[in-house]
């Protein structure tokens, strides 16, 4: 079987963390690539609501080795509760269940501290941040002044890059203060290390060479399966720049941000909800400003699981999930949330933008493009029927399966995975989605 990766195909919040936990049941080891705790995956299995920050999705199967890859940033005292809260419920007895690439980079405190004052300090411009102290840490890790997992182990070396960093921290900090008219917060650097040498010997125990320890995995030839973060809207490269994340989010960072090469990466598949959510700035076309749209949060349930901000909703947009088809090679489509329509007399799919004069049908790269786009739309017929006890895809209502088959040609890309409802076990599948797209075609 096929290594696979799972990326949003929209802004986030499009429910791989379901998608992961149903998939890992196949996998020998999930992989989490990118991102920080600003992303919260959310699986409900038996009724029990779980949302992980930092831990791969696969961790609340039994056995499943999971691996946090050196392109996630690392925010150590969330990540302790987080384990804390799954051993809680009987998960994640073995310690070597989960393992750490030593290289993943560190939210520090002055990473949260200067992601909250930036926010505030950019009022109206803001972008929308978790404040979780993402942005900061991999702006030190590409200015090459980080601190990683492994130095956490080593009291020395951690604070020598403590005390390094700390002095320009604290000097933005309190240019950032006097801005906004109030005392710059106060950091003891003896305080820092110990409390962060104390998480790294908590930590110890999973800290280990990721890249190593999955190129023996490979040898062996057992399944892996790579977890995106956030969106593909998000990625800093081919999201909707500058309201985006500090991070790669698609699916051939899944090779960089992991340590293994690209070879490794078979088959990727994108997750959609059936309507698109926006959380944070930025241009969204088919947004829902109407009763509509707060419908489709309230039936969505459509509230941040890292920040609890109501998302923005709107109709389904087939120019934004070609544009992540393009970007990340989709070998297929995943659609969640399908049960949140019912009841809608019909379902809408933007199948272009007009722009001005210009009908465009292709997902614009420039932001005030983007801005200025109204979206060209198709109806489709609604649907009344209670998908949540279907259990095979030949009894969706015929409307149900017209709107995926449409979604389908619009994007030229399969559906391989359907979700009708939160729990694990309301999720089919039309075809196998570890197997390359050339298997399919065969």
């Amino acid at each position: 079987m096929a290594n696979l990766v799972v990326v949003g195909a929209q802004w986030g919040d499009e429910g791989k963390g379901k998608i992961i936990d149903v998939l890992a049941e196949r996998a020998d080891i999930v992989v989490r690539f990118q991102g920080g705790p600003n992303a919260g995956h959310t699986v409900v299995v038996d009724g029990v609501r779980t949302v992980l920050h930092l831990l791969p999705s696969g961790v609340l199967h039994p056995g499943k080795r999971c691996i946090i890859g050196n392109g996630v940033v690392v925010d150590p005292a969330v990540l302790v509760q987080e384990i804390d809260a799954v051993k809680a419920q009987g998960l994640l007895r073995d310690d070597a269940q989960l393992l750490i690439s030593e290289n993943a980079h560190v939210i520090m405190p002055w990473h949260r501290l200067l992601d909250a004052l930036r926010e505030r300090v950019s009022a109206g411009k803001a972008i929308g941040t978790t404040g979780r102290g993402i942005g900061p840490a991999y702006e030190d890790k590409a200015a090459r002044r980080g601190v990683r997992m492994r130095d956490l182990l080593d009291r020395t070396r951690l604070s020598r890059h403590v005390l390094e960093r700390l002095p320009s921290a604290e000097e933005e900090l309190r240019g950032l203060a006097r801005q906004l008219g109030v005392e710059a917060p106060a950091m003891d650097s003896t305080a820092i290390v110990e409390d962060y040498a104390a998480l790294g010997a908590r930590l110890v125990r999973h800290v280990a060479d990721a890249s190593l320890f999955l190129a023996e995995a490979l040898r062996q030839r057992r399944v892996l399966l790579f977890e995106g973060a956030q969106g593909t809207l998000l990625d800093v490269d081919h999201g909707t720049y500058p309201y985006v994340t500090s991070s790669n989010s698609v699916a051939g960072n899944a090779a960089v941000g992991s340590g293994v090469g690209p070879t490794a990466l078979h088959a990727v598949a994108g997750v959609s909800k059936a309507y698109t959510t926006r959380v944070g700035a930025g241009p969204f076309p088919t947004e829902l400003k109407d009763e509509l749209g707060e419908h489709l949060r309230q039936a969505g349930h459509e509230f941040g699981s890292t920040t609890g901000r109501p998302r923005r909703c709107g109709w389904l947009d087939a120019l934004v999930l070609r544009h992540a088809a393009r970007v990340n090679g989709l070998g297929s489509l995943m659609i969640t949330k399908l049960d949140v329509l019912r009841g809608l007399p019909l379902v809408r799919i933007a199948i272009a933008y007009r722009i001005g004069e210009r009908v465009v049908h292709e997902f614009p790269g420039q932001l005030e493009d983007l801005a200025a786009a109204e979206p060209v739309y198709e109806d489709l017929p609604g649907w009344t029927e209670d998908l949540s006890h279907v259990s095979r895809v030949e009894d969706l209502p015929p409307t149900v399966r017209g709107y995926l088959k449409r979604i389908e040609q619009l994007c030229e890309v399969p559906v391989s995975c359907l979700s009708v409802g939160a729990e694990r076990s309301q999720t089919l599948f039309t075809f196998d989605p570890f197997l390359p797209a050339r298997h399919q075609e065969g």
